[in-house]
């Protein structure tokens, strides 16, 4: 097992700017250099500016962006196009009878 030092700014998951401190081939540990919130285990953890943390290097990046939208599944789109169409007629029926 290898470990490196360094001093490189990353961006935590697109968004944060980190240190990296040393990285080794499981985990890499950096230091905020900002304060953030962060989703460990289901639980919301304030990151204060200078904290130290274990992350894996696939949660940094070098330049700062967000993440790819999500694409939605094709059978929900087809489904979603669907269900407009059924309304749609419902309305038009209800209105007719209206008339």
């Amino acid at each position: 097992m290898w470990t490196r030092m360094s001093s490189e700014v990353r961006f935590y998951k697109g968004k944060h700017r980190v240190k990296v401190l040393s990285e080794s081939r499981g985990n890499w540990i950096v230091e905020a250099l900002e304060a953030f919130e962060d989703l460990v285990d289901g639980e919301k953890i304030h990151v204060k500016v200078g904290e130290k943390r274990i992350v894996p290097p696939n949660l940094l990046y070098e330049r700062e962006s967000l993440p790819p939208p999500a694409k939605e599944h094709v059978y929900e789109l087809k489904m979603e196009k669907k269900l407009k169409k059924i309304v749609e007629k419902g309305e038009k029926a209800s209105k007719d009878k209206l008339d």
